[in-house]
């Protein structure tokens, strides 16, 4: 009885243990469901459930004659989730009855399977229920257009499980144009570089979220739950196609054939500051050429003898000398220090500034400076303080560097040959933007412009904000010096003895400007014998008498240039693209009133009816000297605006011999001799010069005769 009595005492102390444990857990649950329950669902919530962002699409970037340089193109990645309602309804008899002709359309567009497995790859992804399956990345609009027409995806999202994530891939219609300006556009936007950074936020928009729910092992949009994104705004560039691919092609033209390092053009308008073109190579290891740094804004190099005329208005604006002003070259050579200048041409004596200009005399502009200048340095630091050489350009685009290095006097580094190497170009760092600003705002009567790219933010075909001109200086020096500094500019062209006399000088429209040959050091190992290399510039505007453009050629060359002076390198490229600008844009054709006299005489040989229609239409005055019974063939005798038709006896009357056929066009030529019966072998173009058989003589019906055109 007693061990009964324990075994009983034993089985309801464990019962009530059991119902106290279970008091408890019920407590537990009822308290978590109630006290933490907020918690414990949004804890779920968060490990199930994430925000994701949707990209807006990227804005466009435009020319200024509205060309597309950079645009987003959709790109789709295609997802299927097996899991949805409306594709398994039924035992999955839709997915069955779809699952042939669906994939031997996928095979037909893609290419990359055939139809058996493109099916044995869905029928296990069925069978496993995968709710993300990834069919495809980055297919394109077109693509997609086509694929949301096949069967099963035809008929919507929930009854086939196709899901459609879209998303940009940014393009260069004209892939190399302007490529390093317009910049790269990354998923990183802190790697952007050009305008595609400058202008991140204005091209981006506003990003937008999607709701998207982990299931099955891969995260799945949450229907309903989007913020759509805000697409980006375009931007209008100042660029002008036409121009940036006339620079773009002069520029590598000469930069191949000079086997040149690196090179930059630059063209701006110089009444606004606009930037029409900017085009930038550089060699690459296997010799090819291509935009990889913006050599025009962000590196500064030694300019080289373009840097005298900072020195020319500083002397003229201090009223130190005229252009008349006579300075002694010594022969071309004189040392400053215990340091020698040279000219590139020895032997020069004594000369005017403007001819020293026009010469690029090193050795006049170190002379100069040095006298007027190496007693009070900072007169002549505060010239180029005024010109912002030693500022930042200020153009609306991002880059590594582009920022000059100019030497103060108060610097420790100021040395007694400072002035007299600065002064033709030495011992200071400038862009070629900084130096094309300075002759911009000479050319543009003293107003220094700001330099930019960008003149419109555009949304939905709207200008949302125009940027206009800036000016920066509103006088850089008075009148009567820049009068003096044009001077000097145009002589370096027109005269005779001038640098660029022989490659620029064209008598259609005037240009002035400036070269310039800096010697650098060849991967700064100084410049010893055999370490020189040469960079070549010219920097000019056109046409003289109302300047429309100023332009910047630069370019770096190497030891292997058969080139290196400025006028035969940049000079070159210079007059290649003004030639083309000025007669796409600025030569436009006068109206006349009154037919000038043309007193030169030409000679034509043709029909009568052809030659009387065309002096008709054109309205000139002629005379058929030959009756009307004269046959059908005419000698053309113009001058004066007048012609005279005369006979031809051996065409008109003796049909039997050769006739005469010099003067006449390949047509009439043909056609005479192959009636008369003769075999015509024609050599060359234009009007014909020669005939193998003399006019006048016999022939045999169908012998050859060789007829030579000019």
């Amino acid at each position: 009885m007693e061990i009964k009595k324990d075994i009983l005492w034993r089985v309801y102390l464990c019962f009530l243990i059991i119902i106290l444990l279970g008091i408890v857990v019920l407590g537990k649950v009822f308290y978590i469901q109630t006290a933490e329950g907020k918690y414990w669902k949004s804890m779920d919530d968060s490990l199930h459930l994430k925000y994701v962002p949707i990209n807006a699409e990227r804005g466009s970037i435009y020319s200024e004659d509205g060309n597309i340089l950079s645009t987003s193109i959709p790109v789709f990645d295609i997802y299927v989730d097996f899991g949805a309602g409306g594709l398994r309804e039924k035992n999955g008899k839709r997915f069955k009855d779809n699952i042939d002709s669906l994939s031997f359309c996928l095979s037909q567009l893609f290419k990359d399977k055939n139809p058996e497995v493109y099916k044995n790859e869905f029928e296990v992804a069925f069978k496993n229920i995968d709710r993300y399956y990834l069919l495809k990345r980055k297919i394109s609009f077109e693509e997609f257009q086509q694929l949301r027409d096949f069967p099963l995806v035809r008929l919507g999202r929930n009854k086939s499980g196709f899901i459609f994530d879209a998303r940009d891939k940014r393009i260069n219609p004209y892939v190399l144009l302007a490529n390093r300006t317009i910049g790269l556009s990354r998923e990183d936007s802190s790697k952007n570089v050009g305008l595609e950074k400058s202008y991140d936020s204005v091209l981006r928009g506003t990003t937008g979220q999607r709701l998207m729910r982990y299931s099955a092992g891969a995260y799945m949009p949450v229907d309903g739950a989007e913020i759509d994104p805000e697409n980006g705004k375009d931007i209008i560039t100042t660029l002008d196609t036409y121009i940036q691919d006339v620079a773009e092609n002069a520029l590598m033209k000469m930069m191949v054939q000079n086997k040149s390092q690196h090179g930059t053009v630059i063209v701006m308008e110089t009444a606004t500051g606009k930037i029409k073109a900017i085009a930038n190579l550089g060699m690459q290891k296997d010799s090819s050429y291509l935009e990889d740094f913006n050599y025009g804004i962000a590196k500064a190099t030694e300019p080289g003898s373009i840097f005298k005329l900072v020195t020319l208005l500083s002397l003229l604006e201090d009223k130190y000398v005229t252009i008349d002003t006579k300075v002694d070259c010594e022969g071309g050579s004189k040392y400053f220090y215990g340091l020698k200048i040279k000219d590139s041409h020895p032997g020069t004596g004594v000369i005017t500034v403007k001819d020293a200009f026009a010469e690029s005399s090193n050795v006049a502009f170190a002379k100069l400076a040095t006298q007027f200048y190496e007693d009070q340095p900072m007169k002549w630091w505060q010239h180029i303080d005024k010109f912002r050489l030693n500022k930042v350009s200020g153009i609306d685009i991002s880059t590594s560097s582009g920022r000059p290095t100019i030497k103060n006097p108060n610097n420790k580094n100021w040395e007694k040959t400072t002035i007299p190497f600065m002064a033709h170009g030495y011992e200071e760092l400038v862009t070629p933007l900084h130096m094309l600003m300075l002759y911009n705002a000479v050319a543009n009567n003293g107003r220094m412009m700001k330099p930019y790219l960008v003149s419109a933010i555009r949304q939905y075909g709207i200008d949302v904000k125009k940027i206009n001109p800036e000016v920066l200086i509103e006088k850089i020096c008075t009148d009567e010096t820049l009068a003096q500094a044009k001077e000097c500019l145009k002589a370096v062209v027109d005269s005779a003895e001038g640098t660029a006399h022989k490659i620029v000088y064209d008598s259609v429209y005037s240009i002035a400007g400036k070269t310039g040959t800096a010697v650098t050091a060849n991967n700064n190992n100084g410049y010893n014998k055999g370490n020189k290399i040469y960079q070549a510039s010219f920097i000019g505007f056109f046409p003289t008498e109302k300047p429309k453009y100023t332009m910047a050629v630069v370019i770096q060359n190497t030891r292997q240039s058969k080139l290196n002076y400025g006028a035969q390198v940049s000079g070159r490229v210079f007059k290649e693209i003004s030639d083309k600008i000025y007669s796409h844009y600025l030569c436009k054709p006068e109206n006349k009133s009154k037919t000038e006299i043309d007193s030169a005489e030409y000679k034509y040989v043709g029909m009568k009816s052809d030659v009387q229609s065309i002096f008709s239409r054109l309205k000139i005055k002629y005379i058929d000297s030959v009756s009307a019974t004269g046959g059908v063939w005419r000698s053309v005798h113009y001058k004066n605006n007048a012609a005279e038709l005369k006979n031809i006896p051996e065409v008109s009357t003796l049909l039997s011999v050769v006739p005469d056929v010099k003067g006449m066009g390949l047509k009439d030529a043909v056609y005479l001799l192959e009636n008369k019966g003769l075999q015509a072998i024609v050599s060359g173009k234009g009007k014909v010069v020669s005939q193998s058989l003399a006019a006048g003589m016999n022939f045999k019906k169908g012998q050859k005769i060789i007829i030579m055109l000019n």
